[in-house]
């Protein structure tokens, strides 16, 4: 019998060496895929992308209403005293606020309290508070505006135990784990506590599971309720108290808890719940909101404080009553605390989408360039963009108000009508707002990049240019015929003959008179007389992409092109013939702050200022006499701006680009299915330009003349000099060099033709004149045209 029980003592024994070898190894395996994860790259961080800041300083355009708003868009909160901040006291148009800084690409701004003041439509001054010098320059922190998500769109924002309000631990232990900061990862004392409530209610009321057991579950383990998984749930609790620290611990927890779903998005942590449900970051939280975000841990979607408030008040009050329990409030604050409204935004729910669709859209496909895809939803990169936001409102604003106009106007039925703005900055290319259609949140085809829409007339300018490039052949008084005639195309490609819009002919005209009013015929003249291979090499250089075929009718805008590369030519023009490629990015750092790749400036000159100074003039009288002169009906015409309106066969496609001295703007109005509108350029994407440009602040354009260029007063009838008998004389800008010597008919020096009867209006209407001529010696009068001088001699001298 001994022998029999020794023998079972033996198998007992080897059972449990084994055993215990078995849960050693099981342990280790555990642990080093504890150790594995929580030392390595925890989350995969999505890409944080942000507008540009707002950078403000004395003296600046700039509205009260719209640095409220800007404020109103980075969550500050009005009070009626300083709160520290992301808070601002407003008194009529002074702000004083408490900026919350910010960790730029190029240096941290600190947080500072300062007054901002405004006089009119102006910055008028910017005091600090804080005892500190006064900032020249006031950079606010970039508003976010979409986020680049991992696959199974997890969403965080990552928090440092130091980010964690006091109130928001005290809540959390409160009521999820009162023990957290004593047991040592599996609380047994509070597994009895909750097995007596829950024996005493007849169902389950009280869970007994630790933080740290609650962060095993999410991190490692999956949601099945079985006995081998709270098993590996509590020896993983255990391991985790083992290595870590109380506070990595609550740190760990605080970035991966589940609290609510925004459409697609999972909303991950207490950094993005705070957003998420009360429009502030995590420090700006007041007690009841923490506490709520505390009591939402238990069931997100049961006690959803937007759809089921009146559950969210309940559990929130359920909350503060046990931090009131355990000694954390007075009675006086968990009155006051009970006392307070939930406090959640209205906000609706968005799916994790942003309000800037096509424009982020841009932003990726240049993020593409030089960053992998894992890269950009796992990295926690943060990407500073160049979008504005309050001229990306004002943009939207024109395009969704003004298509029911114009559909009215044409009696068409309701959301016929669809448009298109691209938005940027001269001088460096930066694409300040895109909008893609009248519903601005929608994302899908992106009419900027992918649609491609005959450009009509706004190819006409790069005609003039590649022109004015030969000043010994053309000059803004050039004149031109615009008289029928017909193209023979090569290699039996049959014949063309161009037609005006308004089917009808002038006789001749200056060169400028041809592109202020949109005139087919000439274009088509010119084009004729410098080769379509120019024409060609002109728009490449300005920034179209397509390979573009040498066919005239290329010259009227039988090209496909997209808006963005009609933007970028017109940017090149209004820069005065320096390209700078348009781009959504500044710069890119990584989620410490520290700067990755550069998006730097790069300007190329593709066209010489001489020329680019004489077409931007020309430009300048489309605007002031041309097919846009409804432009200074509203705006000034101090701004000297420039534009061209664009019609394509049957009232297909309306255009119209046009630039300020800081802003360039191009914008498109048709319909998807391609049919026709009955708007031109005029009276169609012009009026939406205006309206758009009248909510701008607008500087002027201030082209610098260069030094190769001299000014000289023209006839605008004959293109020959005029002086002060010329009372309709322009002074219009030559090429040195390039200045026509013939006299206008209007010169006192002139003298006519043998047989020519001069009659009133004949310089200077755009129709035919009589030639200007060398000037000539007033002592000797010089000798009448001989009789025998024939038309072609007539318009040779005329051309000289």
């Amino acid at each position: 019998m001994r022998g029999i029980f020794h023998l079972i003592g033996l198998v007992l024994l080897g059972g449990v060496v084994i055993g215990a070898v078995a849960l050693y190894s099981y342990a280790s395996h555990l642990d080093g895929v504890i150790r594995t994860q929580f030392e390595g790259k925890r989350w995969a961080l999505p890409a944080r992308v942000y507008a540009s800041p707002l950078e403000a300083f004395a003296g600046m355009n700039l509205k009260p209403g719209q640095f409220a708003t800007e404020l109103n868009a980075l969550l500050y909160r009005e009070t009626s005293a300083d709160e520290g901040p992301g808070t601002v006291v407003r008194r009529g148009d002074s702000f004083e606020l408490t900026t919350r800084g910010f960790a730029f690409w190029d240096g941290t701004e600190s947080p500072r309290h300062l007054r901002v003041s405004f006089d009119g439509s102006k910055l008028s001054s910017i005091e600090a508070l804080d005892g500190q010098p006064a900032p020249g320059l006031l950079r606010l922190e970039p508003i976010e505006i979409a986020g680049i998500y991992p696959a199974h769109h997890e969403d965080r924002i990552l928090v440092r135990r130091s980010d964690l309000p006091q109130g928001l631990v005290d809540a959390l232990t409160a009521i999820e784990d009162r023990s957290f900061f004593e047991h040592f990862g599996i609380d047994f004392k509070g597994v009895i506590r909750a097995t007596v409530v829950n024996m005493r209610a007849g169902r389950t009321v009280q869970g007994a599971s630790t933080l740290t057991q609650q962060l095993v579950k999410n991190f490692f383990l999956s949601s099945e309720r079985t006995f081998s998984r709270k098993l590996n749930e509590m020896l993983m609790a255990v391991l985790i108290e083992w290595h870590y620290s109380k506070d990595e611990i609550l740190e760990a927890y605080s970035n991966e808890i589940y609290l609510g779903q925004d459409g697609a998005r999972a909303v991950h942590g207490f950094g993005l719940a705070a957003r998420f449900y009360f429009d502030r970051p995590l420090g700006e939280l007041e007690l009841p909101q923490m506490a709520l975000l505390a009591g939402l841990v238990k069931g997100p979607s049961y006690y959803d404080p937007r759809r089921h408030p009146e559950r969210a008040l309940e559990r929130r009050n359920l909350v503060l009553d046990a931090m009131a329990e355990q000694g954390k409030l007075t009675p006086g604050q968990l009155a006051a605390a009970k006392a307070a409204p939930l406090g959640v935004s209205e906000r609706g729910q968005s799916g994790g989408l942003t309000r800037y669709p096509i424009f982020i859209d841009l932003v990726q496909r240049q993020l593409r360039e030089s960053y992998r895809e894992e890269d950009l939803t796992s990295e926690g990169l943060r990407i500073f963009t160049t979008l504005d936001p309050r001229v990306q409102a004002d943009a939207e604003d024109s395009i969704v108000s003004m298509l029911p106009q114009l559909e009215k106007s044409r009696r068409m039925k309701a959301d016929t009508l669809q448009g298109a703005a691209v938005v940027v900055r001269p001088d460096n290319g930066e694409v300040m707002a895109l909008v893609g259609g009248r519903d601005v949140r929608l994302a899908g085809f992106n009419r900027i990049l992918d649609a491609r829409r005959p450009a009509g007339s706004l190819l006409k300018p790069a005609v003039y240019l590649a022109a004015l490039e030969d000043p010994q052949q053309f000059t803004l008084a050039t004149s031109i015929p615009d008289q029928p005639f017909t193209w023979h195309l090569p290699g039996g490609g049959g014949d063309w003959s161009p037609r005006n819009y308004e089917k009808n002919f002038r006789g001749r005209v200056i060169l400028r008179y041809a592109l202020a009013h949109s005139m087919n015929v000439p274009t088509a003249w010119i084009a004729k007389q410098i080769g379509m291979d120019r024409v060609v090499d002109i728009l490449h250089r300005l920034g179209a992409r397509q390979d573009l075929k040498p066919y005239p009718a290329l010259v009227l805008g039988a090209a496909d092109l997209s808006p963005f590369e009609i933007a970028q030519m017109y940017q090149t023009l209004a820069s005065g013939g320096y390209r700078a490629p348009l781009r959504a990015i500044r710069e890119v750092t990584a989620q410490d702050g520290k700067p990755l790749t550069r998006y730097p400036l790069e300007i190329e000159q593709v066209v010489q200022p001489g020329p680019a100074y004489l077409v931007v003039n020309a430009m300048q009288a489309v605007v002031r006499e041309g097919t846009a002169t409804a432009v200074y009906r509203t705006l000034d015409r101090k701004l000297n701006l420039a534009g061209k309106t664009g019609t394509t066969d049957d009232l297909r496609d309306s255009w119209f680009g046009g630039f300020s001295g800081n802003l360039m703007t191009l914008v498109w109005v048709g319909r998807d299915d391609n049919r026709p509108t009955g708007l031109t350029g005029a009276n169609g994407a012009l009026r939406v330009w205006i309206d758009m440009m009248n909510k701008f602040n607008l500087e002027p354009v201030e082209m610098a003349q260069p030094q190769d260029v001299q000014m000289a007063s023209i006839d605008p009838g004959s293109g020959g000099l005029a002086d002060g008998n010329c009372g309709r004389a322009l002074s219009l800008p030559f090429i040195s060099g390039s200045a026509p010597r013939a006299l206008a008919p209007c010169h006192a020096g002139y003298v006519p033709p043998e047989g020519y009867d001069a009659a009133p209006g004949d310089a200077g209407d755009g129709t035919e004149a009589p030639a200007a001529q060398e000037p000539r010696s007033r002592e000797k009068p010089a000798e009448p045209a001989p009789a025998t001088d024939s038309i072609g001699d007539f318009f040779k001298r005329l051309m000289q």
